[in-house]
């Protein structure tokens, strides 16, 4: 069993940065892809940012410029860098890392207000 236990959360206002982070309770073996993906108010779940094990990495057009992800194997952990936020970016956040199984986190709040 593997919990995603994510952290980073929080409000910001428009223009400002919040870095997420997303751990594993242990070391996975085989992993194909780690990921955020977000769920804004009356949208469905959508892709943000993925990450494979050898360090290629794939953006929603959305976010492009703004968001970086990155991951500390050594760690079990994974991140997601967010500047230039802007209000249309308020969702909650989701850990996702995906192997022979998918694992998710519990989601975590981001909302940019002024």
């Amino acid at each position: 069993q593997v919990q995603l236990v994510e952290s980073g959360g929080g409000l910001v206002q428009p223009g400002g940065s919040l870095r997420l982070s997303c751990t594993a309770s242990r070391t996975i073996f085989n992993i194909y892809t780690m990921g955020w993906y977000r769920q804004a108010p009356g949208k469905q779940r959508e892709l943000v940012a993925t990450i494979t094990f050898g360090g290629t990495t794939n953006y929603a057009d959305s976010v492009k410029g703004r968001f970086t992800i990155s991951r500390d194997y050594a760690m079990n952990t994974v991140y997601l860098q967010m500047n230039s936020l802007k209000p249309e970016d308020t969702a909650v956040y989701y850990c996702n890392l995906r192997s022979s199984k998918s694992y998710w986190g519990q989601g975590t709040q981001v909302t940019v207000s002024s």
